[in-house]
């Protein structure tokens, strides 16, 4: 595929709620090699247009193409398929399973031959292994990989979501406040994986309300404001108040930078 031919081009995307538009005809495109946040208050879209482009959501209208090509994502499952590693604001962590498993979640390795991958028998020992890699390789600290999700803090849960799609993530990745339960350390961290995913060629959609994080790891910014695109700016060409004045309505995309 050309590097020219975006990763993913959402056209058109609207989405709805009984009464409330909560998407109305927005067309975001993301490209190979750049991050690109998106702004917005509380009930701007932006979780929605996430949903929609990852599989939990079906878009009333509009068109999605990866690589150039048309196609419909129906399902998580399918948008991972495609190539698409997200991680939601709720996490999609299951609190039951252990911290491997979750890793490893619809990617397990079974053994047993084709006997045992029919009923499902897990190979425990190889994927802590190769989580413990995984997790290694990208700084993240877990005590045992053996404790169930749901005794771990917030910031750890986070941290095992964040790893999951990074590890997963070749093509595009889409984080939906990634460092919100986070401290600094571990925030800064979570900087330091997208510039390695933004670095390792992948298209990378952020959302955030940290403006220092637009600035630092961002190469384009887009704005939506109550369901539809208000504004989509080169992060190089605005200042933080600038964004900030797009997001509260206070400037308009022709008002320029």
């Amino acid at each position: 595929m050309s590097a020219a031919t975006p990763a993913l081009e959402a056209e058109g995307l609207s989405k709805s709620f009984r009464a409330v538009q909560a998407l109305d005809q927005v067309t975001i495109t993301l490209r190979y090699g750049e991050v690109t946040a998106l702004l917005g208050d509380n009930g701007a879209g932006k979780s929605t247009f996430v949903k929609c482009v990852a599989g939990v959501y079906t878009p009333d209208s509009g068109v999605l193409r990866i690589d150039g090509t048309e196609t419909t994502v129906s399902s998580p499952d399918a948008a991972r398929d495609l190539g698409i590693e997200t991680v939601h604001q709720t996490l999609a962590v299951i609190d039951t399973l252990d911290v491997a498993e979750n890793l490893f979640l619809n990617r397990e390795h079974t053994r047993g031959g084709p006997i045992g991958a029919w009923l499902g028998v897990l190979d425990k020992k190889r994927m802590r292994a190769e989580t413990g890699q995984i997790l290694d390789k990208l700084g993240i600290r877990i005590p045992s990989l053996r404790h169930a999700m749901g005794t771990l803090s917030g910031g750890q849960r986070q941290a095992v979501a964040i790893g999951r799609a990074t590890a997963w993530g070749r093509q595009i990745v889409m984080l939906d406040e990634p460092a919100a339960a986070l401290g600094v350390e571990q925030a800064a961290r979570v900087l330091e994986l997208i510039r390695n995913l933004r670095d390792g060629g992948a298209a990378v959609l952020l959302i955030t309300h940290n403006m220092d994080r637009v600035t630092d790891v961002c190469n384009r910014a887009i704005v939506l404001r109550q369901g539809r695109k208000t504004a989509e700016v080169n992060v190089s060409d605005v200042t933080k108040d600038d964004l900030v004045a797009y997001i509260t309505g206070a400037k308009t995309q022709q008002d320029g930078p």
